[in-house]
């Protein structure tokens, strides 16, 4: 099984216009997340749309791939990322067992141990995509657990697979809630496919993708974490960020 970890990164945010060049404590967040990634990766690239960030990933030695400026999410230019490095010849041969990472361009912070959890996910032959959860504990508020900007998740545990993502409160059978992380792996074939589909009726009222995945007949299966994230959509989360890094990096 071969995995490339791509992670999209665009200048343009309405919350944060720049946020891949912000820099924690000498870093920039996009080289923070491509080292981290590096970590548990062979290989890695970024796939931007932007010169500035385009040369800020050569400066450093990173891979990197330029592409469209008109994608509407990262999942279309991850794909257009690996078709960018690959020839038909080769994805015909490989695309069953090729997995593509996409690993979220503000998230300076991902552990290693997170992106192997989400690579053991395909240890089952059938998996045709994967992403990661975390358990809502004691120490979580009811203000964090209702924050419509934190989509939850219900999955079913015998399973191992997604049954339902929401902005809303959901919880699993056994009345436990999880929040999703969202970094997603999929089988280059799979990828291929699920950029193909119309949005669906879900997706539009919640405004997450995946929910056209799993209304189209996509499985996904759960990775889990006990592992925070920083994720980072606003200069006041970058401040957070840099806090965090003072006293924990």
């Amino acid at each position: 099984m071969k995995f490339i970890g791509i992670i999209p990164a665009r200048y343009g945010s309405t919350r944060f216009p720049g946020k891949p060049l912000a820099e924690i404590c000498g870093k920039t967040v996009i080289r923070r997340v491509y080292e981290q990634a590096s970590k548990a990766l062979d290989t890695v690239l970024v796939a931007t749309d932007d010169d500035r960030i385009y040369d800020t990933v050569e400066a450093f030695g990173g891979k990197v791939v330029m592409t469209r400026p008109d994608h509407k999410c990262g999942t279309d230019r991850c794909l257009e990322a690996y078709m960018a490095i690959t020839t038909p010849t080769w994805r015909e041969q490989n695309d069953t067992d090729t997995v593509i990472i996409n690993i979220q361009g503000d998230e300076p912070f991902i552990q290693p141990e997170q992106i192997e959890a989400l690579m053991a996910c395909f240890d089952a032959p059938d998996t045709q995509i994967a992403t990661l959860v975390r358990p809502f504990t004691d120490k979580d508020s009811a203000a964090d657990l209702e924050n419509p900007n934190t989509p939850k998740v219900e999955w079913d545990k015998a399973t191992g697979e997604a049954k339902m993502f929401s902005r809303k409160v959901i919880a699993c059978a056994d009345g436990s809630h999880y929040r999703h992380i969202g970094i997603y792996a999929y089988r280059a074939d799979v990828l291929e496919q699920i950029t193909k589909l119309e949005q669906s009726p879900l997706e539009l009222a919640e405004r997450l993708e995946q929910l056209r995945w799993l209304e189209n007949g996509y499985h996904i299966r759960v990775g889990v974490t006990e592992q925070l994230t920083i994720g980072i959509d606003t200069p006041d989360d970058l401040e957070k960020a840099i806090e965090w890094y003072k006293y924990n990096g």
